[in-house]
């Protein structure tokens, strides 16, 4: 366990005391001012000069460390996985970071691109994806729009971009941000945005889970940690306890369950718990946002596929399942298929078929066997998929769920293993369909962080189903809705804002309150929509069967660390052999 200190400082390898905790948080207190008015040009020159190469150099160390608690080859293309969720991702963010940066010192804000913004049927809509030069060749004919609150306009968005940089003498503060222990890049990239973004310096505490990285974190925020704008320290539920109530901390960010949420906001459940909530008298009583989980639908809207179309679809949703053992926030864990849908078996058949070339993963996370037992339990229609073993646990697929069932837990309880369920509602009309749906996704499933939405493309040019489809993502209540892809890809482009739907509150906060990443800075949001077709070629990189994931993360991290068009053919080429 450590403290991390100034570089020429040695780090402690031990629990930290309530007084290394108070020095770091002293440590930090001197630095606060200065940090929030360093130039955003300065902020952009650390950010690409110095903690940009560091995430390159320690990229190697953070895959295979990830890859040995993980239980995965590190030489195998799935590993690509780790590259993708860790390093990647991070360099993508510290890359598009001081772009904006260097914008809001020539310009005031992060740059939007011309007809970026644009106003449709009442709702401001931004384009934030493709944002960068490379972009469009990454991911193409994929975008991806910011949709903000109603009463927005467009003449406003500019406006509300970076409201920090705009404070002409900012004090700052001090942010601790409670680490995720199941994605690499989840606790770096929610301090980046932090500090850069709401001009806060940053004690991140790590998850016990991935305590193991924190070595790794001290080596790539070294040079922040060296100026006192971060510390990181590790250690259990009463080191975060201690810190969310500290005198010197003015803000919390979790990542992690809506059970310790509400612990730190409300107290131990019980009587108390209960009657502070009901006098909205929060034990924590400063501001906290939050990234929570869910229980994430994937609506399919019923039509004639054909074979192919189906087949990339269960390879998509497999990959949705199966991504980290399927210990993610936005894995695909409830399948939303129409009443009367003459495809529906076959469909169902081809998911277990993929999910079958995925041999079951480690179960690392704890609770998981507990979690997946007691929602097994009671269900007669369980389709068991690959072998378990002690301690890996087979993909799991639930049919035929009552939608009528209040009672159902798989419709309340995140699963976070390798549990899919299925839920038929509506009927075979697709815009019938769709409103079943959404009333369904709002009004009884748990959480309002993503979903996504299965709709080929010639339904979308038929007036009455691309009407419903456009009024379903619009009464989606969730921060990110992806069309035709995984809403895991809204995290991943780091550009658009990653969070929960801001209908919450604090009593019943679901998957969360408040936006990370959103490296253009916006404003008033209310969710991301990304759309993609509904196939695509070559294969995504980030599928389960891609050949050749490893190296096209690889190269893609080395874009990112050292952006420029010769280093484009190469990702394409790695991707092309998948």
């Amino acid at each position: 366990m450590t403290v991390s200190v100034a570089e020429d400082r040695p780090l402690s390898r031990v629990e930290p005391n309530h007084a290394d905790l108070d020095r770091a948080l002293a440590e930090l207190g001197d630095s606060a001012r200065a940090f929030a008015r360093l130039p955003p040009r300065d902020k952009a020159r650390l950010l690409r000069e110095e903690v940009l190469p560091r995430v390159e150099a320690s990229a190697l160390r953070m895959v295979q460390a990830s890859c040995h608690e993980k239980g995965i080859d590190a030489a195998a293309p799935i590993a690509g996985e780790e590259w993708l969720a860790g390093p990647c991702t991070i360099a993508s963010n510290v890359a598009a970071l001081a772009d904006a940066l260097d914008q809001i010192a020539t310009r005031g804000a992060p740059r939007l691109p011309f007809r970026a913004v644009r106003e449709e049927n009442g709702r401001t809509k931004v384009r934030v994806f493709p944002m960068r030069g490379a972009d469009g060749a990454l991911l193409s004919g994929f975008t991806c729009d910011v949709h903000l609150e109603r009463g927005v306009r467009r003449a406003d968005v500019r406006a509300e971009q970076a409201t920090f940089y705009r404070q002409a003498d900012p004090e700052g503060g001090i942010s601790l941000v409670l680490g995720a222990g199941n994605v690499a890049s989840i606790g770096p990239m929610d301090t980046l945005h932090t500090l850069f973004n709401e001009g806060r310096v940053v004690l991140l505490k790590t998850s016990p889970v991935n305590a193991y990285l924190g070595p790794i974190l001290e080596d790539m925020l070294a040079p922040l940690i060296s100026r006192g704008f971060v510390r990181i320290v590790h250690g259990g539920p009463e080191v975060g306890s201690y810190l969310a109530s500290h005198r010197l901390v003015s803000h919390v960010h979790i990542t992690g369950s809506q059970h310790t949420h509400d612990i730190i906001v409300w107290g131990k459940p019980g009587p108390e718990q209960d009657a502070r909530r009901a006098a909205n008298d929060p034990v924590l009583k400063k501001p906290i946002t939050s990234e929570l989980g869910n229980v994430s639908p994937v609506v399919v809207v019923p039509y004639l596929y054909a074979e192919d179309e189906l087949w990339f679809q269960a390879r998509s949703i497999a990959t949705q399942i199966v991504n980290n053992a399927s210990f993610n926030c936005n894995a695909a864990k409830m399948l939303v298929l129409a009443r009367g849908w003459a495809q529906r078996d076959l469909f169902l058949d081809k998911l277990q078929q993929a999910l079958g070339e995925v041999r079951p993963r480690k179960a690392y996370y704890p609770g998981a066997e507990q979690r997946h037992a007691s929602l097994v339990k009671g269900h007669d229609r369980v389709r068991f998929i690959g072998e378990a073993s002690p301690g890996v646990l087979p993909w799991t697929m639930i049919t035929d769920l009552d939608p009528a069932d209040a009672r159902e837990p798989l419709f309340s309880t995140e699963p976070f293993c390798g549990i899919v369920s299925e839920v038929s509602v509506g009927s075979d009309d697709p815009a019938e369909f769709l409103a079943a749906a959404t009333r369904f996704c709002n009004d009884t499933l748990w959480g309002t962080l993503s979903a996504s939405i299965v709709c080929p493309s010639i339904l979308e040019d038929d007036p009455v189903a691309s009407a419903a489809l456009e009024r379903a993502i619009d009464e989606l209540r969730y921060g990110a809705v992806a069309v035709n892809h995984w809403p895991g890809l809204v995290y991943g482009t780091v550009t658009a804002p990653w969070g929960g739907h801001p209908s919450v509150t604090l009593a019943d906060v679901k998957s969360g309150i408040g936006f990370v990443h959103n490296t253009v800075m916006l404003g008033r949001i209310e969710k991301a929509v990304l759309r993609g077709p509904l196939k695509t070629f070559p294969r995504p990189p980030f599928f389960y069967d891609h050949r050749n994931m490893a190296v096209t993360a690889e190269r893609l991290l080395r874009y990112y660390a050292r952006p420029g068009w010769g280093r484009i053919p190469a990702v394409a080429m790695a991707a092309l052999r998948g």
